[in-house]
């Protein structure tokens, strides 16, 4: 996968740009140096872990916390806006079944509180 390949080439170029070697980025992630170059190639076959590892000891864990943020949904988003319903209707409260401009008794019982329909 394209995208796969993107993420390994950039931890290496991560990797590279903090001056670390091949054996001392895979000691930090506990992994074999294999393992390592198999995650830069992009190979799928990489544990997630392993990634979380990378992105933590290059000091960028917190991509890994904005990925798929909520907020950037735009695909999930735009179907959560065409799912909403087309029109609302008011919910019947118990009092709807009293007749069209009969006086409403308020709960202190007072009529004069109430509202005509």
């Amino acid at each position: 996968m394209h995208a796969l390949r993107c993420m390994g080439r950039n931890i290496r170029i991560a990797r590279k740009r903090r001056r670390i070697p091949v054996a001392d980025f895979a000691a930090r992630l506990g992994v074999s140096s294999p393992t390592v170059l198999r995650l830069e190639r992009g190979e799928p076959g990489v544990s997630v872990g392993c990634l979380a590892q990378a992105l933590r000891a290059l000091g960028e864990l917190h991509r890994l916390e904005e990925f798929l943020d909520m907020a950037d949904d735009n695909a999930g988003l735009m179907l959560e806006v065409a799912e909403l319903p087309q029109r609302i209707r008011r919910r019947r409260a118990p009092n709807d079944h009293v007749a069209e401009g009969e006086a409403v008794a308020a709960p202190d019982g007072d009529p004069m509180a109430g509202a005509a329909l």
